[in-house]
């Protein structure tokens, strides 16, 4: 009989339940429910564009919804399934996306003194307000702890844990002193589907706490006390409060609750494996292994690798840190990315793309990548920078913005458009050169996620400028696919599952289309990525001085000698 398991993912905008063949990964039935707080499911205050918070209700209901929808569809496609076959659930959300709780481990936004107060709420990943404080604890532990800066790539983001907890405290103290103790989101839905959410009881995902909260053991778990007071006096005695040990996302968590049990129509027996982020359960979903980059591309991208525990491996400035099993158990997690990537695509047909495209957003993808994918390399005269959501790697700066230079009064909007999917491919490029300068090799590029999958014209593009084959993931639902894989070690090979990840991604995962790379076409590139990096380093480093007045004329230069070959 075949065996099945789930992977939950929780996204920005919506949640997905994916139902896996756990003998050959083949993808049986999935749902998608769009949170139905805020903003596309993003709770937002018009006065602060840094500011996105997410309602946890929307998490329980996406559960309760998307499984059941799927468990429906499964049987509709699959006479034979049977839901007492389900051996494991796995999470994964985006991160750091931390939550305030009560000593019970609900959501102060679940008490109506707080229902109305946004910091009492989820800080979403993106969520930037605590920039000033991210800037705060780079400077202090630079000062005094510069050993945890060193796992981190060098600067601490207003991304992560402790800048929100301590933007909190500053800025809405009436949270911060009723908030028993912090949860990441991919912990409490783990804890909250196994039933165990008093917060000194939780298993903490070692992804998230090494990644997001500068958790490792080499200095005993999270930061000391003296560190958390010296950035701020009281903030220390939140540590006792929060937690020890952190665990990879092979382990098990726990069991179905007999809440979740009978609400689902699930065994009790179903293993939950420990929660992490979904760029590393996603990377699991690819096929990852030592050498391969994993490309996980949505609204923002994050590039995960993996090195082996027993190898020598350097600190990496500028990458989002390097942490001991936060992709799976034996391996160093490495991981990078871009803090906008799909989003700045959205923002640009949302907001500047005429009709003459198309009257709606498909519409004028469509035609936006047709007229693109007819013009050359270099052929535009454009170029971009894409920081309209910060940097996220390797300079680390949420302060640095968006740039296009080259436009003249003949510019189309599908001109711009190829120049923006350019943009984020040589920040790709720029991260791919600083994690190969120090001496991690990178043998082979996976692409995952819609971006990968639906858009054959950037991954192309990826393929010239980097001048490396762009390998597809077979699955459009990479992190979902890798929590689903991830629970089938956690449920034991005498349930059906796994003895290993590598043992499981045999089985489960692997690579459709590839796009490779055009000679030609990565000639013109590798001039027009030298313009790239003197606009990355000028404006985006204090050390870089210099002239910019070579830019647009030899962007004018290129322009024209592609011009005269077409």
């Amino acid at each position: 009989m075949s065996k099945y398991s789930i992977g939950l993912d929780f996204g920005t905008n919506s949640c997905r339940s994916l139902i896996v063949d756990v003998s050959n990964g083949n993808e049986i039935a999935s749902h998608v429910f769009p949170y139905p707080s805020g903003k596309d499911g993003v709770l937002v205050d018009t006065s602060d564009p840094n500011l996105a918070r997410q309602n946890p209700s929307d998490y329980l209901l996406g559960i309760e919804v998307t499984i059941k929808e799927a468990i429906k569809a499964a049987k509709k496609s699959l006479p034979q399934f049977n839901t007492n076959d389900i051996i494991g659930i796995g999470v994964d959300t985006t991160g750091s996306s931390p939550l305030p709780v009560d000593e019970n481990g609900l959501p102060l936004s679940f008490n109506p003194q707080f229902k109305d107060n946004l910091a009492a709420y989820v800080w979403l990943w993106k969520d930037h307000t605590s920039y000033a404080e991210a800037s705060l604890i780079t400077e202090t532990a630079f000062k005094i702890r510069p050993k945890y800066l060193a796992k981190i790539g060098g600067v601490y983001s207003s991304e992560w844990w402790w800048s929100k907890i301590l933007h909190c405290k500053n800025t809405a103290p009436e949270v911060y002193e009723n908030a028993y103790s912090w949860v990441e989101i991919c912990d409490w839905i783990t804890a909250h589907l196994i039933g165990q959410l008093t917060p000194s009881k939780i298993k903490r995902s070692v992804c998230a706490a090494g990644h997001k909260a500068m958790f490792n053991m080499q200095w005993n778990g999270l930061p000391d006390e003296e560190f958390l007071e010296t950035l701020s006096p009281g903030l220390g005695k939140l540590r006792p409060r929060l937690y020890s040990e952190a665990f990879s996302s092979e382990k098990l968590a726990g069991y179905l609750s007999e809440a979740w049990s009978k609400s689902l129509g699930l065994s009790k027996n179903v293993a939950v494996c420990i929660g992490a982020f979904d760029a590393h359960m996603g990377a699991v979903g690819a096929g990852i292994k030592a050498g391969t980059l994993v490309k996980i591309m949505g609204t923002s991208t994050c590039d995960i690798m993996v090195s082996p525990e027993e190898e020598k491996l350097n600190d990496i400035p500028g990458v989002c840190g390097i942490v001991n099993g936060s992709v799976m158990e034996g391996y160093f997690g490495i991981e990078a990315g871009q803090s906008a990537v799909g989003d700045i695509f959205l923002w640009f047909v949302n907001n500047l793309v005429p009709e003459s495209y198309g009257k709606t957003q498909d519409e004028k993808f469509r035609n936006l990548e047709d007229a693109a994918s007819k013009l050359k390399p270099g052929e535009s005269g454009l170029l971009a920078l894409d920081w309209n959501n910060g940097n996220r790697t390797i300079l680390v700066d949420v302060r640095l913005t968006g740039l296009l230079i080259g436009q003249t009064l003949h510019t189309q909007p599908h001109e711009i458009y190829r120049a923006l999917i350019e943009a984020t491919a040589f920040g790709a490029l720029a991260i791919i050169d600083r994690i190969q300068d120090y001496n991690v090799s990178i043998s082979e590029i996976i692409n995952c996620g819609g971006l990968a999958s639906k858009n054959p014209l950037m991954m192309q593009i990826y393929a010239d400028i980097t001048n490396r084959p762009m390998k597809i993931s077979r699955s459009d639902q990479t992190p979902a696919l890798g929590a689903a894989l991830l629970s089938t070690i956690a449920a034991g090979k005498i349930n059906g599952g796994y003895d290993s990840v590598a043992e499981a991604q045999n089985s489960m995962t692997g690579t459709g289309l590839v796009f490779n790379p055009i000679k030609n076409n990565h000639e013109i590139y590798k001039k027009l990525y030298k313009l790239y990096k003197q606009l990355h380093d000028g404006f985006g480093t204090k050390a870089w001085t210099g002239n910019m007045y070579n830019l647009m004329k030899e962007l004018l230069d290129i322009r024209d000698e592609v011009r005269r070959k077409t």
